[in-house]
């Protein structure tokens, strides 16, 4: 009996030193020889390639940095949670829907199918409808495949829109999360502006559209630092104060995105174009101010000595890629972009993966000292790569 204590007890802490240690092992062997790339070309393909195999095999991003005694917070349900998953796989998901509208592949038509499949029943409602709003992002990608009739889904986009609604606040705009209606976070403006103005273009629904410019103008107003358009973490809604950081890097790459794919996408005829195009010209020219000479920026803009985010290049570079067609920023779109997909390449795995991106946020102000894959970053690459014009 004791002789099969001591040895479940030697198997218990050989399981507990694997769960620690093989991560780090993977991590390391994985860096040898990054970003050796002979060209633009063949490292799209690497990119595309793993961002293909990852929408059907997502890696887990972890809520902790802890990198001892994890599996204790896999036991206690701290170690990854299901709303950072839908914007990993939105991400992929829009970054594969640019490479079928750039390459009419049928191939990379039949995988956003499967994935469409794997979430949505026959009728076009959802398997298992997210119920956070991370979970609006991934509206907004299905909604952005091009070759599905949007009305067959038309009751899952309607959910979304729902679940967003149910968390609008007596100011007009939409909280993070119910436990949070205090504040107003830069996420937000990613994780729904995209997809409000999109339902609201495609089944000619206005109010979704004021709703993701007011959400925009509002955060504009209380949450910019001083006359420029750097974003801060959040703001506090009765006291209209900033909170948190200014100028975290991937809290740029939210606002970036969120502003980008509403712009883009009204028409020119509609007034709100003007309104959102006036913001994307000045975050342009204020974001660029910050991007380092070799194309990246840190996850604090404005420390030199903080770590270099490839989570923040990556949203950037589609925003530039975007903001390029406005004359009065073209140069300096084209040129901000082409270094950031520079960068990107130096900071890709052997096989495809980009590495150094930061890791989950906890809380304001306490953010990811961890640095590694993200699928969200390897998405908005693929995304900006295969961009016509781009």
């Amino acid at each position: 009996m004791i002789a099969l204590l001591s040895l479940f007890t030697v198997g218990i802490f050989i399981l507990i030193l694997l769960v620690d240690i093989l991560p780090q092992f993977n991590t390391w062997q994985s860096r040898i020889k990054i970003g050796r790339y002979a060209d633009q070309e063949s490292w799209k393909q690497k990119v595309s390639e793993i961002s293909k195999k990852w929408l059907f095999s997502t890696p887990t991003i972890k809520l902790t940095d802890n990198k001892r005694l994890i599996i204790i917070d896999i036991i206690k349900g701290n170690y990854k949670r299901n709303a950072i998953q839908y914007w990993q796989e939105a991400s992929l998901l829009l970054g594969l829907i640019e490479e079928y509208k750039s390459t009419k592949s049928e191939t990379t038509k039949v995988i956003i199918n499967t994935y469409l499949d794997s979430k949505c029943n026959a009728d076009g409602t959802w398997k298992i409808q997210p119920d956070q709003i991370d979970g609006v992002i991934l509206a907004y990608a299905i909604l952005s495949i091009p070759f599905i009739d949007a009305n067959k889904y038309k009751a899952s986009f309607d959910g979304m829109y729902n679940l967003v609604l149910s968390l609008k606040g007596d100011d007009g705009t939409i909280a993070y999360k119910s436990h949070v209606k205090q504040f107003r976070y830069v996420d937000t403006i990613g994780f729904i502006c995209p997809f409000l103005t999109e339902y609201g273009l495609k089944f000619n629904h206005n109010e979704a559209i004021d709703l993701a410019v007011k959400q925009i103008t509002e955060f504009n107003q209380y949450a910019m630092l001083n006359d420029t358009s750097i974003p801060c973490h959040t703001y506090h809604l009765q006291s209209k104060l900033p909170v948190g950081l200014f100028g975290w890097g991937r809290g740029l790459g939210w606002y970036a995105i969120g502003l980008i794919d509403a712009w883009k996408a009204l028409p020119e005829s509609d007034s709100r174009k003007s309104i959102l195009q006036h913001y994307v010209i000045r975050f342009a020219k204020d974001a660029a101010q910050f991007q380092d000479n070799d194309g990246s920026w840190h996850w604090l803009i404005s420390n030199s000595a903080s770590q270099r985010d490839s989570s923040t290049v990556a949203t950037l570079a589609w925003f530039y890629s975007n903001a390029l067609s406005i004359s009065e920023i073209a140069t300096l779109c084209t040129e901000t972009k082409e270094k950031a997909l520079r960068y990107l390449m130096k900071v890709t795995q052997r096989n495809g993966a980009i590495d150094f991106s930061q890791g989950d946020t906890k809380g304001i102000a306490i953010h990811s000292q961890e640095f590694s894959i993200l699928p969200f970053t390897q998405g908005f690459a693929l995304r900006t790569l295969y961009r016509k014009d781009s």
